[in-house]
Order: structure tokens, then sequence, then C-alpha cells
């Protein structure tokens, strides 16, 4: 009798605590494609930075497909490139901005080739990817040199895919990101970086950025889990800014990059790296999306999220992705920002080193 009552008394305990294990939520989260700035999420997850929820990620390696998975409601939320809100408010997508990750600090380059100069590239052929970041940078550019979308022929390329063309002279110029810039370079001297993501003008327009966004529904319907959620991914920042070589590492091992690439990216002194990205900390974000006081970095005037969104659409439109100006506010969603700063919550931190 007492093995039996002992017996019982075991498969109670693990029955309890199965059904222990079985109370926790889960929140569906996908990634554009593997990137670091994407993967604050698996380090909330793997530190157990969110209490009463299991984070599900999936990496989908499409931008596209991600966000047709998001607005479905297949997942709750998504980490890919705030150039897409524009797109999304279009199109009549369930999805909205919730947040701004991290700005390019650097990644993203216009490269010019060998005897070319920018009083030259009209009628020339210039390379960039179709509806991304790239082309933006590229049209940005160019217009800023007095050259319209039109007045060059535009080929749809990505970094790796521009090398050949660019030292076959077939392109004047080319949208790049290293390893492919210093390739090109060393193989055809006078190749040159023309521009980047660090040029100041650049970084005030707020449009190459990462970006967190969540289905609408998710976040009528399941308000607390969408904080929760938005708050693991400060709170993994913190753990990041704090613990940088490990932080690191568990990236690299949830990406399968080399540690190296990945701090050739994020950096190692818990903030940023000239040449990768700019982690921006909760009040620096919630500064972009106006529900702190203060300004946030690189001339960004506060609340500026819509300006940037409105300054995208306007490229789109320009490059011939898009017909329709839209309501920015239409594909912003500040009020979780806003609620956590109600709650109290700020966090601000600068490199380490």
């Amino acid at each position: 009798m007492r093995k039996l009552t002992f017996a019982l008394s075991i498969a109670s305990a693990m029955l309890g605590s199965a059904a222990a294990a079985q109370a926790n939520e889960t929140i569906n989260v996908g990634i554009c494609v593997s990137w670091p700035g994407y993967a604050m999420m698996d380090v909330a997850k793997q530190k157990n930075l969110i209490s009463g929820y299991d984070l599900n990620i999936v990496n989908f390696e499409d931008p596209l497909g991600g966000h047709a998975a998001l607005a479905a409601g297949q997942i709750d939320v998504y980490g890919c490139t705030a150039d897409y809100i524009p797109v999304a408010v279009d199109a009549g997508l369930n999805e909205v901005n919730v947040a701004y990750l991290n700005p390019s600090y650097g990644v993203d380059h216009v490269v010019l080739a060998a005897g070319m100069t920018p009083e030259t590239l009209k009628g020339k052929k210039v390379a960039a990817p179709q509806a991304y970041i790239g082309q933006l940078l590229m049209g940005l550019w160019l217009d800023r040199v007095g050259i319209a979308p039109g007045d060059v022929d535009w080929v749809n390329l990505n970094a790796d895919e521009a090398v050949g063309p660019m030292l076959s002279g077939d392109l004047a110029a080319a949208y790049m990101y290293e390893p492919w810039i210093s390739k090109v370079i060393e193989a055809a001297p006078g190749t040159k970086s023309i521009v980047d993501t660090t040029d100041p003008e650049m970084l005030k327009t707020g449009i190459f950025m990462d970006s967190l966004f969540m289905n609408k529904d998710f976040i009528a319907k399941n308000r607390p889990a969408a904080l929760a959620v938005l708050k693991a991914e400060w709170d993994a920042r913190a753990y990041w800014h704090a613990n940088v070589e490990e932080t690191n590492q568990m990236i690299a091992e949830y990406l399968q990059w080399p540690a190296a690439d990945v701090a050739s990216v994020i950096g190692t002194n818990g903030k940023s790296l000239s040449g990768g990205i700019y982690m921006f900390d909760f009040d620096e974000s919630a500064r972009t999306c106006g529900v702190l006081d203060g300004a946030p970095p690189f001339g960004l005037p506060n609340g500026s999220m819509a300006g940037s969104v409105a300054l995208t659409n306007e490229w789109w439109i320009k490059l011939g992705l898009m017909k329709n100006t839209i309501d920015p506010a239409a594909g912003i969603d500040c009020s979780l920002m806003g609620d956590l700063v109600k709650s109290g919550y700020r966090q601000s931190f600068q490199a380490t080193e």
C-alpha cells in the first residue's frame, strides 16, 4: 500500500509538472533572413527572459514569405527591414511596425566602378536589388548628385551577383556590402565606395532600419503577450550589452555563422560597429516612436518613424515600385512602446570600450 501511495504521489507530481509546463502560451516569431540584428529573440528564449511564454522562432530566409505568414496570422511577430511598411499598408496587410530595432551603420554601400565619376553615370547601368534598401540607397545617392532614377539603366542584382559585372565593366555602379566590396576593389584598382550608411545625411533619413512587426490581431487579442515579447527584445539587448562575447557566440550558433562574422556586424562593444549596425536601446527606439521625450541619435527628430515611412513611400513611387501615397500612421503602432514607457520601463546603454 505504501508503494502504491508513493507511486500515485509521484504520478500526481509528474502530472502537475506537465500541466505547469503546458501552461506556457506559445508566441510564434519569425525572422526574414539570417542576420544578427534579428537574433535577440533567440537570446531571450535561451536566457529565459520572457516569463509565462514559449518562443517558437522560424527563420524564413525569405522576407516576402515571412510577411505573408505574418499577415495571415501564421506567426505573431516578425523581424525584417522597415522598407516594407508602405508596401504592407498599400496592400492592406494585417500587420504593423511596432518598433525600430537598429539602423544600418555602414553595412550598405554604393560602389563606383574604376574610371567612373558621378558626372559620367547618366545612361549607364547601375545594380541594386529591387524593392530592397540597396535600391533606396542607390536612388538617394543618385538624387544627391543630380541624377534622376530614369537617367540610369537599373539592373536587379544583389551584392554577390554584381561582382562579375563590375569586374567586366558592364556596370558603372552597384550596391554592395562586405566581403564583396573588398574583393572588387582588390581585383579592380580604382573602384571605390562612394557612399555608405554612416553618411550623416543617410542616417538622418531614418529609412535604413531593421524593424519589429506584429500581426494586428495578435496585438488586439493578446496584448499582454505582445507587450511581453516586445519587452523581451530589449531585455535580450541588455543581456548582450552586459555579456557581449557570450551572446555573440550564442547568436553565431543560432545563425550557424562564425563568431567573428557576428562580431563584424554587431561589434564587441555592446552597442555598435562602424561598418556594421547600431543597436538601438529601448529609449532610443521609443524616441523614434515619439512616446518618450528626447531626441534619437543621428539627427533624427522625436517621432521620426512616420516621416521615414513617408520618405520610403515617396522613393518607392519614384522608383516605380508603388503608385499610391499611403498614410504612414496606418503602418505604425507605437502604443506598445508607449505602454512600456508608462510602466516605467527604461533602458539606455553606451559602448563599453
